[in-house]
């Protein structure tokens, strides 16, 4: 009964047809040229390599990850980019150490495991206990008498990354609360080898701070079964990890100055810390040189925009967000001319289109650029979307965009060891660029200034 009130809808947010075929004519043929010149060779996958299998894993407050910045930097200048630059960011500095996880009881075995960002560390001879095995944070409530002196496993399968992570975030606290020694989780994802993902954890002011660390999808679940069969269930936990004074670090930066409004600004980018395991190629260091390479080729094609298009290298956004916050604080009065801030983290694979966040008058433009990437599979465009590391200057009311890509195997390698190059596709990466490429190009060239 309502079918009346989609044309009007529709007039509200599409673009009237004359001005869909006014960006076709005027962009499609610098729109070929760029995505032509993207998928022409593999220097991007190339100079991910180069720096991921130079640097190995980024971690905040390393010195892997200052030794691989100011490689960039170094390698930033050398393509002639303008402006090149590290923005000064104070970084926090936590180190693993020394970890294991056994079971003791009702057999010996070896858990695979992984502490979680910002755990405390476990007395020196470690801690050994019996587990208890729950399934929610509601079971966990309805059993906490059970809880108290053991180590807590939540046993929580994957759903959404959105929801199952809780468990990784707040799992410490809720063990706490019970009166657990330690908390353990199954390592967030949805397909597993036998290997454990860490990532961020936080503690709370109000209960201790207890141990916190991921064991593998299997082993949880094994645990889970014994618990079941009801066999007492005993496991050893070390671990050394502590926390050291922040250290100095850097946003690296370069730029495509515009050719007549350069003070305005379209910044794309990701973030080039990693984990301390694995490589960090597919998150996030393809992303940064992904923007990376989308730069060079608009250099090297004569393109110029009337704007500025500025990548950005963010660091420290897996355990601390400091890069984003530091770029906000330091560009907070340009802020009002950046028309446009678009994050890659979510591995470089096959790119379908764009998550955007901001007005329905912008929502249409950036809609009108999709139709220019709609022949390589990247044409869409929904509401909703940006980075954690946009995230500070889009709370200040810049426009966000987020690359969207086929995320199906983003997450069975997410904060592993199996973080490696060989989890990408130099083509996949190509597309990435040319669509990165593309929105960043003709925003940037777009005669007005995008809607706020």
């Amino acid at each position: 009964m309502f079918r009346w009130l989609l044309p009007v809808s529709l007039l509200l947010v599409a673009p009237p047809l004359a001005a869909q075929e006014n960006v076709a004519g005027q962009y499609r043929a610098a729109s070929d040229r760029i995505i032509a010149a993207a998928l022409a060779d593999s220097a991007a996958y190339a100079r991910l390599a180069e720096l991921t299998d130079r640097f190995g894993h980024r971690f905040s407050g390393s010195d892997a990850l200052e030794h691989a910045l100011e490689w960039i930097l170094s390698e930033m200048r050398e393509d002639q980019l303008a402006n090149v630059r590290g923005e000064p960011v104070l970084v926090p500095a936590w180190v693993r150490g020394e970890e294991s996880a056994e079971l003791v009881a009702p057999r010996a075995q070896r858990l695979p495991m992984l502490g979680l960002g910002g755990s405390v560390a476990t007395p020196a001879d470690g801690i050994t206990a019996d587990v208890l095995v729950v399934g929610s944070f509601d079971e966990l409530t309805a059993r906490a008498a059970e809880a108290r002196g053991k180590v807590v496993l939540f046993d929580v399968p994957f759903t959404t990354y959105g929801e199952t992570v809780r468990y990784r975030t707040d799992g410490a606290v809720a063990a706490a609360r019970a009166g657990a020694v330690a908390s353990l989780i199954r390592s967030v994802t949805p397909n597993s080898q036998r290997t454990p993902h860490t990532g961020m954890m936080r503690y709370s002011d109000s209960v201790a701070r207890i141990p916190h660390a991921a064991l593998t999808v299997e082993d949880a679940m094994m645990l889970h079964r014994m618990q079941d069969r009801g066999e007492r269930i005993v496991v050893r936990l070390r671990m050394s990890a502590r926390e050291l004074p922040d250290r100095e670090s850097r946003n690296v930066v370069g730029e495509l100055v515009g050719r007549e409004r350069p003070d305005e600004v379209v910044v794309l980018g990701g973030h080039s810390d990693s984990w301390d395991v694995g490589q960090g190629a597919m998150d996030d260091a393809g992303g940064v040189v992904a923007a990376w390479q989308a730069l060079l080729i608009l250099k090297r094609l004569g393109l110029t925009p009337r704007r500025t298009i500025r990548v950005v290298g963010w660091t420290n956004e897996e355990n601390g967000l400091r890069g984003g916050t530091a770029y906000r604080d330091a560009h907070r009065e340009a802020l009002g001319r950046h028309v446009l801030a678009i994050e890659s983290d979510a591995g470089v694979f096959a790119p379908q289109g764009f998550g955007f966040t901001g007005s329905d008058a912008g929502f249409a433009i950036v809609q009108q650029v999709g139709t220019l990437l709609e022949g390589i599979g990247a044409g869409r465009i929904t509401r909703g979307g940006g980075g954690a590391d946009i995230g500070p200057i889009m709370r200040e009311g810049v426009p966000g965009m987020g690359l969207d890509v086929d995320e199906t195997r983003y997450f069975w390698y997410h904060h592993t060891d199996g973080d490696t190059m060989d989890k990408l596709d130099p083509r996949e990466m190509n597309l990435c660029v040319a669509a990165l490429a593309v929105m960043a190009y003709v925003v940037a060239d777009w005669p007005e200034a995008l809607p706020r």
